[in-house]
């Protein structure tokens, strides 16, 4: 049975093929823009584009099951072209910000709301993954480090559980090879707590380097931040770690959880992805 990731220009669409693929499980890449993909050489690559219902059925011939990257433009047609074409199972990579309870009004929780609600309506067997923070968030801060300038937050003690992006992928690999996740809904972190302070601390000490850390007023994050992202967006980023600078960090479940093997930590991928932070 082919399963088919879309997304897979991405780290976890990445990891999920390389995992079915040794496996010599039949896999199949798709992206909205095919060409370039990083995947083992033998792997499919199709163009998938939810706002194109025409690259579907070509795409989703002889597949059994799906590895989802969730966007709601298109997601009902998909559905009906992943039934018409014999697919049994999904599994949605979604978020943790559905749980909020101004979701449905959310540009992040809204976002995956909407395809959680589709897939819900549909015949097929749904897994619905929901990571929280994931550790390569820190990838934000890499342009910043690597030319030896403060790190400016409007809420350094807001605290999280960054998971591994790994992590997720073995988690989504069990639930498309018939593991016990198959068919549930899992809220997904790491398992430690941390503050993006604590963050930052373990990334000096790991990277080898001082990262001075400033604290700015929320308007003066919000005129950073809306340089390179939507009004909307900053006021959902916002409002996020102000809730998470209020309460302890939402810990879920882990691989060590759903599969008995211990979690990733922040450090590791930090380590794994030192040479984002050089400059280099």
């Amino acid at each position: 049975m082919t399963t088919l990731v879309t997304g897979a220009r991405g780290k976890v669409g990445q990891a999920v093929i390389a995992r079915l693929h040794a496996a010599d499980l039949p896999v199949r890449a798709a992206s909205a823009d095919p060409t370039g993909l990083t995947v083992p050489a033998d792997v499919e690559t199709v163009e998938v584009r939810l706002d194109a219902p025409e690259t579907f059925d070509s795409a989703l011939k002889g597949v059994g099951q799906v590895f989802l990257y969730p966007n709601p433009e298109g997601i009902d047609a998909f559905l009906t072209a992943a039934e018409n074409a014999g697919v049994e199972h999904i599994v949605l990579l979604s978020s943790a910000s559905v749980l909020a309870p101004d979701a449905e009004d959310d540009p992040l929780g809204s976002h995956h709301l909407v395809v959680e609600k589709a897939l819900a309506a549909s015949d097929l067997t749904v897994t619905v993954l929901r990571p929280d923070a994931f550790a390569s968030n820190a990838l934000g801060w890499a342009h910043t480090i690597a030319n030896g300038l403060p790190i400016e937050l409007p809420y350094p003690d807001a605290q999280l559980a960054p998971i591994h992006p790994d992590d997720i992928a073995d988690i989504a690999v069990d639930a498309l090879t018939d593991g016990p996740v198959r068919g549930r809904t899992v809220v997904l972190t790491g398992a430690q707590p941390l503050t993006f302070r604590e963050q930052l601390a373990l990334m000096s000490e790991v990277l080898g380097r001082d990262i001075p850390v400033t604290e700015i007023s929320v308007e003066a994050a919000r005129e950073q931040m809306s340089r390179h992202m939507p009004p909307p967006l900053v006021r959902s980023l916002l409002a996020y770690w102000a809730t998470a600078a209020a309460r302890p960090a939402m810990l879920g479940d882990t691989t060590e959880t759903l599969l008995g093997v211990p979690a990733r930590g922040f450090a590791q991928w930090v380590g794994e992805n030192a040479a984002a932070f050089s400059g280099v």
